[in-house]
């Protein structure tokens, strides 16, 4: 299969193809959604609408640079519901000079985000490629403090607002060794990730964190490698939420794409493709429309991000390996991803998942007495997690979800006996989090734990991951 060395820079940046494996046939919300019940879906008429209907995003790589073009802003305002910055949270723009930050940039696109009703995915905090010329002059100890204290800087900065934080990108090899990337970063210890997803996480406990990187779309050893460190990482507590698939494409598709994005789901990740773009050829809607299917098939796919808005932005040039034309007009892979989010299964299920955790609302112990407090757990199938919406109300189990009477922020959530009264209706807001209409407090897991039995509380609405819930 071809696919594209990417070096995540501007458009003009060049790019060349490596071969890793056989060509293969093609065989094939998030903090901005609006929870939605099981009940008929609407076709959506954009991008972002559509992924919206399916509980993910439909995002794309913007630069500050085109905000004064008029068609590349009319298309990003209707299309996507999540943007990422090409170059403006990177390490090179950030952190020109050691300690002296500029977050301007950066601040543009979040404030345009915010302003529109969408999500922010952050990209990157530290990768080997454009480094500033003072971090690439350091090493060992000295380069790794300047690093964790670049992550910490940089995350404290946007606390609250980004919905994912890629905090690593491309630390591995290509190829068939499956070892880490030879770079300053690696030289100063094989821990530096770990000790990077650590400083974002007291940085900013709210947002995800994921590792990102390319040549990972099928099983090879490049991706079982990544696989195994966050197996790892998952394993001893290291705070990993997601991980990030470039999925910059050629001509063909792995076969096994799906299957690679689920193992990574079933340790306990959410899987987002972050960096879509496909070379114009007959193959191109096909493949597009593939992806978008994997990831739909996928539950922990949280959504689908192209890197450019038109052909004449993208960084691959003369690929033409977008969505829209350089005049803005939807191409025929448009039109596939459109069809492919508007005819896949709507989910029915009515589990609440919370966002940070993972796992689900849940009556403890099954329990249908009145006052029994809510918990969060594994995800299952049974009645304790079905809730179903009523206007306002919230029930399961024949209960209604409930705020005792002037609960006041860290109180518990129970169940009791269906009133209609105001301590039992609850809104469920354009972030993801779910207030309760008496008191305006958030659902919430208590002092954001992710742990099986965790307490389920009313706090103050902040929109963090322990806040935020989705359809599952």
């Amino acid at each position: 299969m071809t696919e594209l060395i990417h070096w995540s820079g501007p458009p003009r940046r060049p790019w060349r193809a490596r071969r890793i494996l056989p060509p293969l046939a093609v065989a094939l919300l998030t903090a901005g959604m609006t929870l939605a019940f099981a009940g008929t879906a609407n076709a959506g008429t954009t991008l972002g609408t559509a992924a919206a209907e399916k509980g993910r995003y439909f995002g794309a790589a913007v630069g500050t640079y085109k905000f004064s073009d008029s068609t590349y802003m009319s298309i990003v305002n209707r299309e996507f519901n999540s943007l990422v910055a090409e170059n403006e949270m990177k390490w090179d723009a950030t952190e020109p000079q050691r300690g002296v930050f500029n977050y301007s940039a950066g601040d543009r696109i979040v404030s345009h985000a915010r302003a529109n009703g969408m999500s922010v995915r952050g990209h990157t905090l530290l990768w080997h490629a454009q480094q500033p010329g003072w971090a690439q002059n350091l090493s060992g100890s000295d380069l790794r403090n300047a690093a964790i204290n670049h992550v910490t800087q940089v995350a404290t900065h946007f606390r609250g607002q980004i919905h994912s934080w890629d905090v690593v990108n491309e630390a591995f090899a290509d190829g068939g060794s499956g070892a880490r990337r030879d770079s300053n970063l690696q030289r100063t210890g094989n821990d530096w990730i770990e000790a990077a997803f650590r400083a974002a996480r007291a940085a900013d406990p709210g947002a995800k964190l994921c590792y990102n990187d390319y040549n990972t779309d099928g099983i090879n050893p490049k991706s079982t490698a990544i696989y195994n460190m966050v197996r790892d990482f998952k394993a001893r507590g290291v705070p990993i939420d997601c991980v990030g698939f470039q999925s910059h494409l050629g001509t063909t598709l792995s076969s096994d794409y799906q299957a690679n994005l689920q193992r990574f789901a079933d340790l306990g990740v959410d899987v987002q493709i972050t960096e879509l773009d496909v070379t114009q050829g007959a193959n191109q809607a096909n493949i597009y429309a593939a992806v978008t299917r994997a990831c739909l098939a996928v539950s922990r796919c949280t959504g689908i991000t192209v890197w450019g808005v038109r052909d004449c932005d993208s960084w691959r040039g003369g690929d033409n390996a977008l969505l829209f034309d350089c005049a803005g007009n939807r191409k025929a892979a448009y039109t596939a991803v459109l069809d492919t989010l508007n005819g896949g299964a709507t989910p029915t299920g009515n589990r609440l998942r919370n966002d940070a955790s993972g796992r689900c609302l849940d009556v403890n112990g099954a329990s249908t007495a009145n006052g029994t407090q809510m918990i969060i757990w594994d995800c299952h199938t049974a009645a304790n997690q079905q809730f179903t919406q009523n206007g306002r109300a919230l029930q399961v189990m024949g209960k209604c979800l409930d705020a005792p009477p002037s609960a006041a922020a860290g109180t518990r959530v129970q169940i009791w006996d269906c009133s209609g009264a105001a301590n039992q209706q609850w809104v469920v807001n354009g972030n993801g989090t779910i207030s309760n209409a008496q008191t305006g407090l958030c659902l919430d897991i208590n002092g954001a734990s992710t742990a099986n039995g965790s307490a389920v509380i009313v706090w103050s609405c902040h929109g963090g991951a322990n806040q935020r819930w989705t359809r599952a």
